[in-house]
């Protein structure tokens, strides 16, 4: 009887024993799991601190240096340069110009550059110089408010096709983004400026139709490589909203790409502009648009070519100076390209 009682105390031990055994190692290995957990929170977390102080950085930083380092670059430099003049003579042209853009003076038509009149007058005695600095000025109406359209309705489109996924990107991408790059942004643009009619308001709704596909295009691009990775999956683990995580931590972080391609973008709405106006599809008579006195000066080609050269020579040279520009923000703005030049 003792050594059946000294059996069963020590199997009761020995189970005992176990039992305590294997909740230890449960609590180890609970422990184990919440360090690892609390771990891997303030790897997010320190992630999340970093991506917000360089957020930070670049907004106190602000445009100054970004400017700082274009002027870096001598293109960029040369295309701030003359854009500066562009803007310039856009917004002070009523006080700039010598005269009228429409003031007719037939007495001294189709006269070449002198001291009365820097750049000529055309076939109707209007002073060239005024009809310029006009043109630039509805030029820099049209490419600002094109490119603020359409990046507005792309970054719309292609952010909530990048975000959402699914249907919901299979819809957008294929029955949207996908018809209108499918034909020329010009031949959307000639479409419906025929369509709508001549005028300032038209042109500029005509030019964002056919652009913004491109714009939604990049954007959701930039959308879905962001949306996967550490910082993103942090702050939904910590409850952010769908809006906090886009407008505060995708859509800061893919601005980058989307202020290189508006920047090159306003050289090709002013060049689309130039063509609109030359085909008669722009802005109507007798506003000044550097397209219409290209296709005013087709007729004096030969006995007064500077009709055609200034206005040419200003088409070229903003569109040329927008593009190195946007050449010298993507060099600034890729870390990897930055690194190589040594800014």
């Amino acid at each position: 009887m003792q050594v059946a009682e000294t059996q069963s105390k020590s199997a009761t031990l020995i189970a005992v024993n176990q039992h305590l055994a294997c909740r230890s190692w449960i609590v180890k290995f609970t422990v184990h799991l919440l360090f690892q957990k609390i771990e891997s929170n303030r790897f997010r977390l320190a992630a999340i601190l970093k991506q917000m102080a360089v957020q930070e950085q670049m907004r106190e930083a602000g445009l100054g240096w970004l400017l700082k380092r274009v002027r870096r670059q001598p293109l960029g430099a040369l295309g701030l340069a003359m854009l500066a003049v562009f803007v310039v003579c856009g917004v002070l042209a009523p006080w700039m110009a010598p005269s009228s853009p429409v003031a007719i003076h037939l007495l001294h038509r189709l006269q070449g550059p002198s001291m009365a009149h820097w750049c000529g007058t055309d076939e109707l005695g209007r002073d060239t110089l005024s009809r310029l600095l006009w043109g630039a000025r509805l030029s820099l109406v049209v490419s600002v408010s094109v490119v603020s359209i359409s990046l507005t309705l792309g970054v719309a489109v292609g952010g909530v096709a990048g975000y959402f996924g699914g249907w919901v990107d299979t819809l957008l991408t294929m029955a949207a983004m996908n018809t209108f790059l499918a034909l020329p942004g010009i031949l959307l643009a000639i479409a419906f400026a025929a369509f709508l009619g001549s005028g300032l308001q038209n042109l500029i709704l005509a030019l964002a139709i056919g652009g913004w596909a491109g714009y939604a295009r990049l954007v959701r691009a930039q959308v879905l490589a962001v949306r996967g990775r550490e910082y993103i999956d942090a702050t939904r683990a910590l409850g952010a909203s769908g809006w906090r995580m886009f407008f505060r931590h995708i859509l800061p972080n893919i601005l980058q790409p989307i202020m290189v391609q508006a920047t090159i973008s306003m050289g090709g709405v002013i060049l689309a502009e130039a063509t609109l106006s030359f085909l008669g599809l722009g802005i109507p008579a007798p506003a000044p648009s550097w397209g219409s006195m290209l296709n005013d000066a087709r007729a004096h080609l030969f006995d007064s070519p500077h009709l055609v050269v200034f206005p040419a020579v200003a088409i070229a040279l903003t569109v040329l100076s927008f593009n190195f520009v946007g050449d010298a923000l993507r060099d600034v703005l890729d870390p990897r390209t930055r690194m190589e030049l040594g800014m």
